[in-house]
C-alpha cells in the first residue's frame, strides 16, 4: 500500500496561559490541505485552560476539536492524555512533527527529563528519539535557572524552543493578527508552508540605515 502524501501532526495543549494559540494552530492545520491527520492531546490542566480562557467545555471529548476550530474538524483525532498506549506513543507510528502549544515550564521539564508519564510527554519523547520535529511554545516569565537549563536540555535533544512572543514589526491591528502570525511561524518550523505569513522585506528606516543616513543598525 502506498504511503499517503498528506502529513500527520500532533498537537499538545498544557495548562500554561495561551489557549488562543492552540486554537489558532488547530484552525490553521484544519484548513491546510497538505495536512491529512492531526492528533490532539491535552493535559488535565490544558482542559481547564480551554474552559477558563476560551469558555470551551465539551460535553464529550470527541467534540473538543470542532468546538475549537468551528468546523467539523474531521481530520483531528482527540486522544486521552492518560492513554499512554495510544497510537502516538509508539515510534512506529509515523508523524511529521509535534507542537506543544502552549507549553508549560512543568511539561518542558518533564520532556527534558524524559519521564514520559503521560501521553503528551511520551509523544514528545518519541519525536525526540525518532529525530522528528518538536516545537515547544513555552509560556512562562520570568525564567529561573531551572527553566533556562531545561530549555538548553530540550534544545540539545533536538527540540525547538519557541517562546510565545508575538512580533510587532508588521503592524498588527488586532490580537488575532498577533496570534496568527506567531502560529504561522510555529507551523513553518514543522515544514508546513504558510502563505499568509508576513515576510520582512526591509522597512524605510532599515533602508536609510544601510544608506548611511544616520540611523543605528
Amino acid at each position: 500500500m502506498a504511503k499517503s502524501s498528506g502529513k500527520s501532526i500532533t498537537v499538545g495543549i498544557t495548562g500554561a496561559s495561551g489557549a488562543i494559540y492552540a486554537q489558532a494552530v488547530l484552525r490553521l492545520l484544519d484548513a491546510d490541505p497538505s495536512v491529512e491527520r492531526v492528533f490532539l492531546v491535552s493535559t488535565e490542566t490544558g482542559m481547564r485552560l480551554l474552559a477558563t480562557e476560551l469558555g470551551v467545555v465539551p460535553s464529550e471529548s470527541k467534540k473538543l476539536a470542532s468546538m475549537l476550530t468551528g468546523t467539523p474538524a474531521a481530520k483531528i483525532d482527540f486522544l486521552p492524555n492518560k492513554d499512554v498506549g495510544a497510537i502516538i506513543a509508539s515510534g512506529s507510528t509515523v508523524v511529521d512533527g509535534m507542537v506543544v502549544v502552549p507549553c508549560s515550564a512543568g511539561t518542558m521539564g518533564a520532556i527534558a527529563a524524559g519521564t514520559a508519564s503521560d501521553l503528551l510527554t511520551r509523544a514528545a519523547d518519541v519525536c525526540l528519539k525518532e529525530r522528528r520535529p518538536l516545537v515547544l511554545c513555552l509560556r512562562e516569565t520570568p525564567l529561573n535557572r531551572i527553566h533556562l537549563e531545561n530549555m538548553l536540555r530540550v534544545n540539545d535533544a533536538g527540540a525547538v524552543v519557541m517562546p510565545a512572543m508575538p512580533a510587532f514589526y508588521y503592524g498588527p491591528k488586532t490580537i488575532d493578527d498577533l496570534v496568527e502570525q506567531y502560529c504561522c511561524r510555529v507551523l513553518a518550523q514543522l515544514g508546513l508552508a504558510q502563505e499568509q505569513q508576513y515576510r520582512w522585506k526591509g522597512g524605510p528606516a532599515a533602508k536609510r540605515a544601510v544608506a548611511g543616513d544616520g540611523y543605528d543598525v
